[in-house]
């Protein structure tokens, strides 16, 4: 099979990466910081280290402030759920989102809307993509924080985050869903501004599924989500006071958290030249797709390996599904999880097509799957 799914989630993990899981699972299986014995001491140690790698390779302050999560859904409603608190001048806290939002934003901010709890305001699309200075113009008096992408996932249009920063009072927090970024490009906390920042350890980073992180600066206190065993002050009635056993109730996945760090490590030493790789082959794929006839192409080269495009003729799960049926080959059509930017790029009803590269990808792929996305698109 060629797979082109990769922005759902990374299809080829490194050697260090599955090598690192089953040497997890292998043997006894303890829970690290839940025991006192050496084998548990040992594991949390490991732990430990991978929080303090994730820390430094996104800049963050503090390891401590880098929570390890089932994915970056989970990480964002941590995030997200603990806005309300940021109440102004006793006022709810205004919230500002944006239309290029995936549901794992859009989906926990308008509960936390319908329940009184915040107000809101989703910013719409320009010409396909949320320029910084329209956050900022949406920023009031009572915002307390602006939560959006990093770059979204339906066309890889990105927002950067510094350029955010940088027209926001100081006062307003930004939470960023980095799951289509991270382990693409650069993402550096301090540098860009970011208070947190919400990983999927899936994708770009390299791990498996069930990884993931919130990394959250010294400005921002995030309430916990889950409650149960911290392994540590037990006799308390509420979650320890400290990070990260505050956001971490219940066992961690070891082996997914493991992944994670081993991923990571491959990136500091080869991500430069995998993000050279990915954006050959995203613009290799790009200029092909423009070539076909009968298709409408509504994204250009980015460095998160997407292109997403549409038949006008055959909606867009039907040709994913010849994709799959005809030709071995992985896409995805539909509307991705982000039913507010196919609004606004006018494609709600039909969805577009995304094929979504990784590094690991050849050009040969890419030649392949053009072939068969022409003759789909010639005999609908």
């Amino acid at each position: 099979m060629i797979y082109f799914d990769n922005a759902a989630t990374g299809g080829r993990k490194q050697r260090a990466v599955v090598q690192a899981v089953l040497a997890s699972i292998e043997g006894i299986c303890a829970n690290p910081g839940r025991s006192g014995h050496a084998l548990a001491a040992a594991l949390a140690k490991n732990l430990s280290a991978a929080r303090e790698r994730l820390c430094s390779f996104f800049g963050n302050t503090d390891p401590d402030r880098t929570v390890f999560t089932r994915g970056c859904t989970e990480a964002l409603n941590i995030a997200l759920f603990s806005l309300p608190s940021l109440q102004t001048n006793g006022r709810l806290p205004h919230i500002v989102t944006t239309a290029a939002e995936h549901n794992a934003v859009l989906r926990p901010l308008f509960s936390l809307r319908r329940a009184g709890k915040i107000a809101l305001t989703v910013v719409p699309l320009r010409e396909g993509r949320v320029p910084p200075e329209d956050i900022a113009a949406a920023v009031r008096e009572d915002t307390a924080a602006c939560a959006f992408t990093l770059a979204s996932n339906v066309t890889g249009a990105a927002i950067d985050p510094a350029a955010v920063r940088a027209r926001i009072p100081p006062h307003v927090l930004t939470v960023c869903d980095g799951a289509q970024t991270c382990g693409h490009i650069p993402v550096h906390m301090q540098q860009a501004g970011i208070d947190a920042l919400c990983v999927a350890g899936h994708k770009g980073m390299g791990g498996i599924q069930g990884s993931g992180a919130l990394l959250f600066s010294a400005r921002f206190d995030p309430l916990p989500l889950l409650f149960g065993g911290s392994g540590v002050l037990s006799a308390d009635e509420d979650m320890p006071p400290f990070y990260p056993e505050r956001l971490e109730a219940g066992t961690l996945s070891y082996p997914a958290i493991l992944s994670l760090a081993e991923g990571t490590l491959h990136l500091q030493l080869h991500m430069e030249r995998e993000s050279r790789r990915l954006l050959r082959l995203t613009r290799q794929l790009h200029a092909g797709l423009q070539e076909i006839d009968g298709l409408r192409l509504y994204s250009m080269p980015n460095p998160f390996g997407i292109a997403a495009f549409a038949c006008p003729t055959l909606q867009s799960e039907l040709f994913a599904q010849r994709l799959s049926d005809e030709y071995a080959i992985a896409v995805r059509g539909g509307l991705h999880c982000a039913p507010r930017m196919h609004a606004g790029l006018g494609t709600a009803e039909c969805g577009l097509v995304r094929a979504s590269l990784s590094p690991a990808n050849t050009a040969q792929e890419v030649r392949a799957f053009l072939s068969a996305v022409r003759a789909v698109a010639e005999n609908v």
